[in-house]
């Protein structure tokens, strides 16, 4: 495991230490699940399990049926 050095003005490092505390966590691994959340590549649990929540939620293709054609795009 590296490690890495951060500089917090006292504010930040007041909130980080009491949100860190709050969850029952050390500063360090507080920051480290902070960044892996804030760099993920994937919709949060949460959000995936919301699919298909609304029945009566229009498809993409109505959504859209009203729409005309898309402009000509320019070439490079």
């Amino acid at each position: 495991m590296s490690q890495v050095t951060i500089y917090l003005d006292e504010a930040s490092e007041k909130l980080a230490k009491k949100a860190a505390r709050g969850e029952g966590v050390s500063v360090s691994k507080w920051i480290a699940v902070l960044i892996q959340e804030k760099t993920q590549k994937t919709w949060p649990p949460e959000v995936l399990g919301m699919f298909g929540a609304w029945p009566d939620f229009p498809s993409l293709e109505e959504i859209r049926s009203g729409q005309g054609e898309d402009a000509p795009r320019e070439p490079f």
